[in-house]
């Protein structure tokens, strides 16, 4: 079964879901900021996806702004960068879907199609 890791009031979260129920994929949601994948379960996330670490910042979000993350994250060690995402789940990039094996990243409905259908 598909994990669906999402904040509910996300726009990109809620199309993904969308297109998950609309093609009758089962799945586990989880609230990203109710429970937030700790820094192993993210670690495990970004090798699966092979995609660079930062893509897994939601950098579109207040909390990465406010922070002033875009330039403090080329100084940051790969498992400092963990850290952060693990302690605040608006930090996180989502949805995250993940089957233990695979893992997309954000809402593109070609890469659900070629992943999940």
């Amino acid at each position: 079964m598909l994990q669906f890791i999402h904040y509910p009031r996300c726009t990109t979260c809620k199309k993904a879901q969308k297109w998950l129920d609309e093609n009758n994929l089962s799945y586990e949601a989880i609230n990203i900021v109710e429970q937030t994948p700790t820094k192993e379960q993210l670690e495990s996330y970004w090798k699966a996806s092979g995609l660079p670490l930062k893509k897994f910042f939601n950098t579109s979000g207040m909390k990465y702004k406010s922070l002033g993350l875009k330039d403090k994250l080329t100084t940051m060690t790969e498992d400092e960068q963990l850290e952060l995402l693990a302690s605040d789940g608006m930090l996180i990039k989502r949805p995250i879907v993940t089957d233990g094996q695979k893992v997309t990243l954000g809402f593109k409905e070609e890469e659900f199609i070629e992943s999940w259908k």
